[in-house]
């Protein structure tokens, strides 16, 4: 197939998302004299349902605006995105990942200027260089709704039953392996990409290196690569890790992953049930050389932002309804933490004089919160082709294949191929 037919393929079968989306999740009213405004996300049938509960909420504020709901789950959003953006027919109010940010508007002119509205959204209630994350070409084109980081999870019933102490370094990481290999237990677990950030930060502690710089080129060299290869494999031979082809959820309900790592945000979709089983879980401090300097190489992000379409043809309407969803009770009321702890000052207080700021999330979401060595991350940190050509290089030498001298040259000159390197 071309390029062309794949393109055609693309269009058409998003579109078809579209339209079945819309017809069969749009919120009808039957009123006239309406303004009707769009909006779109992604998410699992919980997040769905939450969300067109507040939707209704707003429309009974403002019966003058009648809100068309898009939704899916996040592959078929991705794609849909794509090609609405490509096209311009994106809904006026949506659900975007940072990366986008970059990937449609590295000018700013993607999205709309959201302080072109600031009368009607009340930015007050967030940080400066939380908006920051937002900005592209100086232009606010997003909002961030909550922040989200790696985070080390550790089943501390687990740990306790075997005697072994919540690992803080990474020496501890390793003897905690030599008690749970024995009994076919891991330390801890994780998906690709998780466990890509993971080793970054292992090599960065001991490079002192960061992997983007500031104009996002590739610091790490060959040697440097070589360190988080040779990390990997020997997490995976010591057996303090599954191969991260090898992950699988069930068990973290069993107890054989005694740990994992993953996001703040995913908290509570890993370890519901096991919480409510009665395990202990504890969001432990970042994994480091010296605990005194935990966070060092570890990085923090928006875990997901709203922004306004630049083709809205009611942006006063499409503003309305962004700042109901980012600063109301009504909404918050909703949604709690589950897309992360909010980052408005406004929810926050309202969330903590209700109760609801508590919980393994909101831990997960102090240790991030709390810790002055994490750094912003750099979004293309998080491109699947760097994590999934790493894991390849990694089971190059795992499987006898390469040296990882070897690997690590390839590596790098794969990466070259593709990003500006300083290394």
């Amino acid at each position: 197939m071309n390029k062309l037919s794949r393109l055609s393929a693309l269009l058409m079968s998003a579109v078809m998302l579209f339209l079945s989306g819309c017809e069969e999740n749009a919120v009808v009213r039957d009123q006239t004299n309406q303004t009707q405004i769009t909006l779109s996300w992604w998410g699992n049938d919980s997040r769905t349902e939450y969300t067109l509960a507040a939707v209704q909420r707003f429309e009974q504020l403002h019966p003058e605006i009648k809100v068309k709901c898009s939704y899916s789950e996040w592959s078929g959003y991705e794609a849909r995105s794509q090609v609405q953006m490509i096209s311009g027919t994106e809904a006026d109010v949506m659900q975007i990942n940072v990366g986008w940010l970059s990937q449609y508007s590295s000018d700013g002119s993607g999205y709309y200027d959201i302080e072109r509205l600031a009368d009607i959204v009340d930015l007050t209630n967030f940080p400066a260089e939380t908006l920051d994350y937002g900005r592209r070409g100086g232009v606010l084109n997003a909002i961030p709704i909550a922040m989200n980081a790696e985070t080390v999870y550790i089943n501390k019933t687990v740990y306790d039953s075997y005697g072994v102490p919540v690992p803080q370094t990474w020496d501890d990481v390793f003897e905690a392996a030599k008690v749970f290999r024995e009994h076919e237990v891991y330390a801890l677990a994780g998906a690709n990409k998780s466990i890509w950030l993971y080793c970054i930060a292992y090599a960065e502690q001991h490079n002192g290196k960061q992997f983007f710089n500031e104009n996002s080129e590739i610091t790490f060299n060959a040697d440097d690569l070589k360190i988080m290869i040779e990390f990997y494999n020997r997490l995976v031979n010591e057996k303090v890790i599954p191969k991260v082809e090898d992950f699988q959820r069930y068990n973290i309900d069993n107890g054989t992953y005694a740990g994992i790592i993953a996001w703040v945000s995913d908290a509570l979709n890993y370890y519901k049930g096991v919480i409510e089983k009665g395990s202990e879980i504890i969001a432990a401090d970042y994994t480091a050389l010296d605990p005194a300097k935990a966070g060092e190489g570890w990085y923090a992000k928006p875990a997901t932002l709203y922004a306004l379409s630049k083709n809205t043809e009611h942006p006063k309407e499409a503003a309305m309804l962004l700042d109901f969803m980012l600063n109301s009770k009504e909404w918050a009321e909703l949604q709690g933490v589950e897309k992360g702890i909010p980052i408005s000052a406004a929810v926050r207080k309202h969330l903590a004089e209700t109760g609801m700021l508590s919980g393994l999330q909101y831990e997960a979401s102090a240790v991030m919160e709390s810790n002055r060595y994490i750094k912003p991350m750099n979004s293309l940190v998080e491109n699947a082709d760097l994590y999934d050509t790493f894991i390849d290089s990694c089971n190059l030498v795992l499987f006898d294949k390469a040296t990882a001298d070897e690997a690590a040259r390839q590596l790098f000159d794969t990466y070259s191929q593709t990003y500006s390197v300083t290394g």
